[in-house]
């Protein structure tokens, strides 16, 4: 068994994260995941590279399987909210359907944030809020959506 982890861990840096995820290994095992989220939220362009909110959320998945920690949850889902939000603020970038990801995720967000002890939760939510923020200017809806989400949560 312990043969088959080693290779397991050789064969693909997905399954190093995995494994350093849920043994907590290294100081902090959140970073991988915020590194694959940034990558396909906040990609190089002038390296031609493409978003993906699949890989993204997908990153948060991984960590969901590996570890399922509510507060490491809201921590990337919040993370994932700034770099798309970011993103577009950055870069002009009229995807409606990677708005309409941005939106879902940040119910998410909150849904996960709101389960926190007050401490955690409110500085996500504040977070959160300056994504509201930045999002207003996006267009499609996207503000508005935002507000009568964090409305409804508050």
């Amino acid at each position: 068994m312990l043969g088959l982890i080693q290779d397991l861990y050789a064969a693909q840096k997905d399954n190093q994260t995995f494994l350093h995820a849920r043994f907590d290994l290294g100081e902090n095992v959140l970073e991988a995941y915020k590194e694959t989220i940034d990558r396909w939220l906040w990609p190089d362009v002038l390296r031609k590279q493409d978003t993906s909110v699949a890989k993204a959320k997908q990153a948060i998945s991984n960590y969901k399987k590996a570890v399922g920690d509510s507060a490491g949850m809201a921590e990337l889902m919040v993370f994932y909210c700034e770099c798309a939000a970011g993103f577009c603020s950055d870069i002009v970038n009229d995807d409606e359907s990677y708005f309409a990801a941005l939106v879902r995720m940040f119910e998410q967000a909150l849904v996960v944030a709101d389960k926190l002890p007050a401490n955690r939760r409110d500085a996500l939510v504040a977070r959160l809020d300056r994504v509201r923020g930045i999002s207003e200017k996006f267009g499609y809806g996207v503000g508005d959506n935002m507000d009568f989400i964090l409305a409804k949560y508050r």
